[in-house]
């Protein structure tokens, strides 16, 4: 019978459920540091620094040695493969670093977005075929959590119903055999903010890939409280009119109450292009919109919690890098305000606080 399956032992939704609750608890959000070796490298140009593993080990471990006051509101990192096995110059593993902060690391396992044949610029993501394997090593090894990130885009006839489909079923079959090892897994549909359309449109456009998304996790027999959604928030396109922060909030919110079970264990949004403070304010607003939330609502941020951090370090040691650890603290203190609906506009400061953090087509 097709309602015959087994759910996870009781033992393994505790351990799972414990560790979505812990990354989730009030005041703190995520890290996302994961950045693929190309990714950083873009980061690297702006700042003229050489894309090199040492130079990428030297970032990670500023951000990493930062004052143990970063773990009041980041509860989690997301770290690359090549960074999970790298150490500090004192030969401290950074994975060892973060577990005694109070930190739990995570770590990307999809192996980056390709083109899905016979559609419109369309794609899906790769790197299930050796999951399980790498999911084990990476328990081992003393992860809690992975993160895998499927795209989907917005045009005249986009997403297809393929590209939905397809974007579902990966990610609930990569949420199955995470928790088959004992790690959470974020679920990212992310929605790209290319485009002219509307915010009525990127509602709308949400709402259908999160009901697709949760309905295949169900097909899958994924256990739900050991998991946490990481979606893009509801905003119009980048080349349509700009909406407020109160509109954007009511989108997300009506978006995510109509399609996420109540059973998620957290929401985690990405940043999406938007500035640091942009991102920050609307987190705010989501949480402060007055609705019916049955889920944490807080950060899993990438750019906008590093663009300010890269501005201050300039590839150098010493005070610039003091100044890069100090304004990751505060832009996490800020976050973490933001997922209790506790911000005030402008009141943290940073040097890259307002710049533009939007990359055309992010999808590769």
């Amino acid at each position: 019978m097709t309602t015959y399956f087994n759910y996870p032992p009781p033992e393994l939704q505790e351990e799972l459920k414990n560790i979505a609750q812990a990354i989730v608890a009030p005041g703190k959000g995520i890290l996302a540091a994961d950045e693929s070796t190309g990714t950083i490298g873009k980061r690297f140009k702006d700042i003229k620094l050489d894309n090199t593993e040492e130079n990428r080990r030297r970032y990670r471990q500023i951000l990493f040695t930062s004052d143990d006051v970063l773990a009041q509101n980041i509860s989690g990192v997301i770290l690359f493969h090549e960074t999970l096995f790298q150490k500090t110059d004192d030969n401290v593993k950074f994975v060892d670093i973060l577990k005694k902060k109070g930190i739990i690391p995570g770590i990307k396992v999809d192996k980056g977005v390709v083109p899905l044949f016979g559609s419109e610029d369309e794609c899906t993501t790769q790197g299930l075929d050796d999951l399980a394997e790498r999911c084990a090593t990476y328990k081992k090894e003393g992860c809690g959590f992975a993160k895998w990130r499927c795209v989907l885009k917005i045009g005249k006839n986009t997403p297809s119903y393929l590209a939905i489909q397809e974007n579902a079923n990966v990610l609930a079959r990569y949420a199955s055999i995470c928790q088959a090892n004992g790690l959470v897994p974020i679920v990212e549909p992310e929605v790209l903010p290319d485009g002219a359309h509307d915010l009525d449109r990127a509602q709308k456009v949400t709402e259908t890939v999160l009901a697709a998304v949760y309905k295949a996790l169900n097909d899958h027999h994924v256990y739900l409280e050991g998991t946490l959604l990481k979606p893009n928030m509801v905003t119009p396109g980048m080349q349509s009119n700009k909406a407020s922060s109160q509109e954007i909030a009511r989108a997300t919110v009506q978006a995510l109450t109509r399609t996420v079970p109540s059973a998620v264990a957290g929401i985690t949004f990405l940043s999406g292009g938007q500035s640091e403070e942009e991102a920050t304010q609307n987190l705010n607003a989501i949480n402060k919109f007055q609705s019916r939330k049955p889920w944490p609502l807080t950060f899993s941020f990438g750019r906008a919690l590093q663009a300010s951090v890269l501005r201050a370090w300039q590839g150098k040691d010493g005070n610039h890098a003091k100044a890069a650890q100090q304004e990751l603290i505060n832009r996490a203190k800020a976050n973490g305000q933001a997922s209790l609906g506790q911000y005030v506009a402008g009141t943290t400061k940073g040097s890259a606080a307002d710049q533009g953090l939007f990359v055309k087509n992010h999808a590769y």
